[in-house]
């Protein structure tokens, strides 16, 4: 007997707490969390950034009390203000007068300074009166973030786990998906296994806990789809495990460096930039998955990376709106209509929180810059020659930090940017890679780029100046320098000894090639050090000369002069090495000879000639201003000129009927001041040679 109601199970399983035993996420996601894909759904980015960096710098490096207002001034301005400051409603735009009026015991300390003959950067107490002969150095920040940046490093697991990105002076990325993994599969043994039946799209099985504890982080809120009653996710877990690494970091750069620094924490470099500021200071804020569209839907879009500037404009004028939350309505189709394919589907994904790029570990540095705007403006030479000079120290030091003496890293080229007026200029060279770097190669190469800028003319006068180089690669390593290959010492010693017993002890042939022998015994290396000093001394003063036009032509042009620079220094580094050269005492003093002439050197005689031209006299009686070279032969040619108008005038006082006709530009006035600067007696003998003798001509001079 069949009953008349349907078979139910004595433990009903609804549809909906079936799928709950289920994650979103699949064993193929977890896999990529692993390898920190970029594409991976469970991905978890870190911005740390410290809380303003630079008056914290200078309030550690004082000893400081954390609440005592601090400004760190460069010049007139403030570049840098601490949060107790901050209280008062100072910012960095403020006036110091102002700034003294709100906030009566606020110190404010001003940067250090490179000086004029010093050899390293200091703080001085007159700096902000000195901008004229002063130049900024931010030389102690980029020390201290080192430092910070290795104290991050060492909280960290050793690479390729740890990926650290230095985003700038004071912040960085961090990359914790590969940390994250293995901290999760240790905790969650259920999900270390292989997929069931080797299949990666199964999902994985819902986190066994039901409640997440998040310290003191700042949450923000969830999407309004979303609640706090549901069940967390492994995404969930990924982010309280890396809330709990970026604590770690933040407790030791507090511990060990005494600093404070505020994070965001998010599935994107993006995201985890805009949290990092969302809560400031000594705070981070954790953006999770559910929370991105509530999280974005607060900002301007234009304060998002690259959607400010121009296309932000561009936005904005053509949909009249700068808020995110009002740009989400608008469909795809609209986006690309309006401003472009590409960049309609970019914008489309990033303003609801898409961004796929990669935290790249590497931390060097690729250039390095030392600049100066002048107010006034230089005018000289010698002038850009002392910026150049602090350029070169201010570089040089930072240099040394990166290993350019153990030649860890080296750049290879130079830039020197230089503008006058509204034109930006610029020349590059090489830097010679068989040299060890120290400041006077920079400061010789530096002055010879300044030297083509110079003699090109219109170089004055210079508004700013600018010197970079860039180009850096690694050292090499496990190299051996010639030296290694040579025996010194006993072991030489030892070896000739050897060489001679051998020698000896070897039985004598008949030699049964008499010529070769011969050629052998007159010919060899040997020829090569025989010294000749009739040869020498014959040759010698033509060589220097022939070498010294050489150069000259070759340096009448920037670009020869700059190609003879670098093959210059090839030469004189191969010439040093040439036993033929080093041993001869006279080649050797012909290659200092000829080396003392190099292109660089005609470079400076060409500028300092240019430079000496520029000085400059007012004629007194045609008032022209006349180069000061050039006075002798002005006067002369005045002098000229009134022999030839007295010569007029006596010719019509004497000869009525010739008409007196002066050419253009020519009158009376020219004689009356011929008259004065003569004086009496020249006015006398010029009277005087009215007639010719015999055998002379009357010269004519050219007006």
């Amino acid at each position: 007997m069949s009953s008349s109601q349907p078979f139910q199970l004595s433990s009903p399983i609804s549809p909906i707490s079936s799928q709950r035993r289920k994650s979103r996420f699949t064993y193929r996601h977890l896999s990529q969390l692993s390898l920190s894909s970029t594409s991976c759904p469970l991905r978890v980015i870190a911005h740390i950034d410290l809380d303003a960096f630079y008056a914290q710098c200078e309030s550690v490096r004082l000893g400081l009390s954390e609440d005592q207002p601090l400004a760190v001034q460069q010049w007139q301005g403030l570049i840098a203000i601490n949060y107790p400051a901050r209280k008062y409603g100072l910012s960095r735009h403020i006036e110091i007068t102002e700034a003294k009026k709100l906030c009566p015991h606020l110190i404010m300390q001003h940067v250090a300074t490179w000086k004029e003959g010093d050899e390293k950067w200091a703080y001085h107490q007159d700096a902000f009166a000195q901008i004229a002969s002063h130049k900024v150095s931010l030389d102690p920040y980029r020390l201290e973030s080192r430092r910070i940046l290795a104290c991050i490093k060492d909280v960290l697991p050793a690479a390729p786990v740890q990926r650290v990105e230095k985003a700038g002076i004071d912040e960085v990325f961090v990359d914790m998906s590969a940390q994250i993994h293995a901290t999760l599969v240790e905790r969650f043994p259920e999900v270390s296994g292989p997929a069931p039946y080797d299949d990666p799209t199964e999902l994985l099985p819902r986190p066994p806990t039901t409640a997440l504890d998040w310290n003191s982080d700042a949450l923000v809120d969830l999407d309004s789809t979303e609640t706090e009653d549901d069940d967390p996710d492994w995404d969930d877990i990924a982010m309280l495990i890396g809330s709990e690494i970026v604590r770690s970091v933040r407790a030791a750069i507090r511990k060990h460096l005494k600093y404070t620094c505020s994070a965001g924490i998010g599935r994107n470099k993006m995201i985890a930039k805009l949290g990092s500021a969302h809560k400031k200071p000594n705070q981070q804020t954790i953006v999770r998955n559910r929370a991105v569209q509530n999280f974005l839907g607060e900002f301007k879009f234009t304060k998002i990376r690259n959607l400010g500037g121009k296309l932000g404009e561009e936005i904005v004028s053509k949909f009249a709106t700068d808020q995110v939350k009002d740009l989400l309505p608008v469909p795809l189709e609209q986006l690309k209509s309006k401003i472009g394919d590409d960049t309609g589907s970019w914008v489309y994904g990033v303003i609801r929180g898409e961004d796929f790029s990669e935290v790249n570990s590497r931390t060097q540095i690729k250039s390095m810059l030392s600049a100066k705007s002048f107010r006034p403006s230089i005018n000289t030479f010698e002038q850009a020659l002392k910026w150049l000079r602090i350029f070169v120290s201010d570089i040089f030091s930072r240099l040394v930090e990166e290993g350019v003496l153990e030649n860890k890293r080296r750049p290879k080229s130079i830039n020197l940017h230089y503008r006058q007026g509204a034109q930006m200029r610029s020349r590059q060279g090489p830097i010679p890679t068989g040299k060890l770097i120290d400041e006077m190669l920079l400061f010789d190469i530096a002055k010879n780029l300044l030297g083509q800028i110079v003699v090109d003319g219109r170089a004055w006068p210079c508004s700013n100046l600018q010197l970079s180089v860039g180009g850096f690669e690694d050292g090499p390593t496990g190299n051996r320098g010639i030296s290694g290959f040579l025996v010194k010492g006993d072991e030489a010693k030892a070896m000739r000894s050897t060489t001679r017993d051998f020698g000896q002890n070897e039985p004598h042939h008949e030699n049964t090639h008499p010529e070769k022998r011969r050629k052998f015994e007159s010919g060899g290396i040997g020829r090569f050090f025989a010294r000749k000093p009739n040869v020498v001394e014959n040759n010698r003063q033509g060589f220097i000369a022939k070498s010294e036009d050489s150069h000259a032509e070759s340096s009448s042009s920037p670009i020869a002069a700059d190609t003879m620079l670098q093959e210059e220094s090839s030469h004189g580094e191969d010439s040093t090495r040439n036993p033929a050269i080093t041993c001869a005492d006279d080649e050797t003093h012909i290659t200092r000879e000829v080396k003392d002439r190099s292109p660089t050197k005609d470079i400076y005689e060409q500028v300092f000639a240019l430079e000496s031209s520029k000085k400059t006299f007012v004629c007194v009686q045609c008032h022209n201003t006349i180069p000061l070279a050039d006075r002798d032969e002005h006067n002369d040619w005045h002098f000229a000129k009134g022999l030839q108008t007295q010569e007029r005038i006596t010719q019509a006082s004497t000869n009525p009927q010739s008409p007196l006709i002066p050419k253009p530009g020519t009158t009376n006035s020219s004689s009356s001041v011929f008259s004065r600067s003569v004086g009496k007696k020249r006015t006398h003998q010029s009277s005087g040679r009215q007639k010719t003798e015999r055998g002379q001509k009357r010269l004519v001079f050219e007006s």
